[in-house]
């Protein structure tokens, strides 16, 4: 059975908890749930850009029962009634553990896929104590809920290509076996997030049946991502204003794939890992070799895709915070537990957020059907 099928055939009727479901990856997991029919619950903080994906999607109030924000005759015409389904939003910080656990006992998930994270490394230098709470006692609460609420079977915990102690070396893939220690606070909680998710399982899911896995995801692009200190976003805030990206370090490497490839993974691992307990792990999320590109080479690929009116130019930063300059994950235990390999490459993938950043700057509404059109045409790739 192809992939998609497979995926609409699991989650419809599941239900389902995005934990960090305001932000960008958030946001485009709720309507890829909501497509292939599962019932989705998402527990986050309000979005913390302006604008925002998530309030272009599903209006500017951010709690309550919500609905995309499109009228029924401009869905695409593929689209199923579940196209439309309902997002049970609650806001909420993911440290407050009594409030998480409420909304936990009324959502009752039978899937829990946690993305509630503090992401920016720069801003991790500026607010390492947050940092560290947020991303390490939030992974806490929420597996505390888990495993203390009965229901849930299968639980996914985000984390990132960062959590490794990297080498810088050239050409190395990281690989799932290799040590945990990222070094700044970003990086490090998420390595401690890993750990806490080993002993979770270790300690209590393995005896209850409980399936967990985490997912280490490499950067992602893509429409709607308005975080500062990230590439494409700051490429299209540059175009909206008419001006030359400046960019501080065009040579760093890093793995680049489109918001729908780990996404698309996350739920396959889920929904694979219910089905097969021996499948619970730790998995690399990332692009192929070939879409390992230095920040000056995206910003090339970006300007292409685009055309005129991007621009960009380097200039380099006196006294950065530290940041890798080489990083690059090895994805052969997901192409070889799962079957899963890259969608769309670096050129389709820029490619995409070139065309939802030109809707964008027509209308929220041409953005949101281009989402939508996205995503349908990437689950017929698939």
């Amino acid at each position: 059975m192809p992939h998609t099928d497979r995926l609409k055939e699991f989650y419809k009727g599941k239900r389902v908890l995005v934990t960090g479901h305001t932000g960008f990856k958030g946001s485009w997991l709720c309507v890829l749930l909501s497509y292939l029919g599962a019932e989705v619950y998402g527990y986050a903080l309000e979005p913390d850009t302006e604008p925002a994906l998530f309030s272009m999607l599903y209006g500017a109030e951010p709690e309550g029962e919500l609905r995309l924000q499109l009228e029924a005759e401009q869905l695409p015409e593929s689209w199923s009634e579940a196209g439309k389904a309902t997002l049970h939003s609650h806001i909420g910080d993911i440290r407050s553990f009594e409030e998480l656990k409420s909304f936990y006992e009324n959502a009752a998930p039978e899937v829990v896929i946690h993305l509630a994270a503090q992401p920016i490394v720069r801003e991790s230098y500026v607010i390492p104590r947050e940092t560290y709470e947020i991303n390490v006692m939030g992974t806490v609460n929420l597996l505390e809920c888990v495993r203390t609420i009965p229901g849930c079977r299968s639980v996914l915990n985000v984390t990132t290509d960062k959590v490794y102690l990297n080498e810088e070396r050239e050409g190395y893939g990281y690989r799932e076996e290799d040590r945990l220690d990222g070094y700044d606070p970003y990086s490090n909680s998420k390595s401690c997030s890993e750990l806490v998710t080993h002993s979770y399982k270790a300690a209590f899911f393995d005896g209850m049946d409980i399936r967990v896995s985490t997912a280490r995801a490499g950067n992602v692009i893509g429409g709607g991502d308005f975080a500062k200190d990230r590439i494409i976003p700051d490429f299209m805030r540059a175009v909206k204003a008419g001006r030359s990206l400046c960019v501080r370090n065009p040579y760093s490497t890093r793995p680049y794939q489109h918001v729908l490839e780990p996404l698309l993974a996350y739920l396959y691992i889920a929904m694979r890992q219910w089905e097969d307990s021996s499948l619970s792990g730790w998995y690399n999320v990332g692009p192929d070799d070939c879409d390992c590109v230095t920040t000056g080479e995206l910003c090339d690929i970006f300007q292409r895709a685009y055309g005129q009116g991007a621009c960009w130019h380097s200039e380099a930063e006196k006294d950065a915070p530290h940041e890798a300059s080489f990083l690059k994950l090895d994805n052969t235990k997901l192409k070889e537990t799962f079957g899963l390999h890259p969608v769309w490459h670096i050129d389709e993938a820029v490619k995409a957020s070139a065309d939802w950043t030109r809707a964008w700057l027509e209308s929220d509404a041409r953005a949101n059907k281009e989402l939508l059109r996205q995503i349908e045409a990437f689950l017929k790739d698939l």
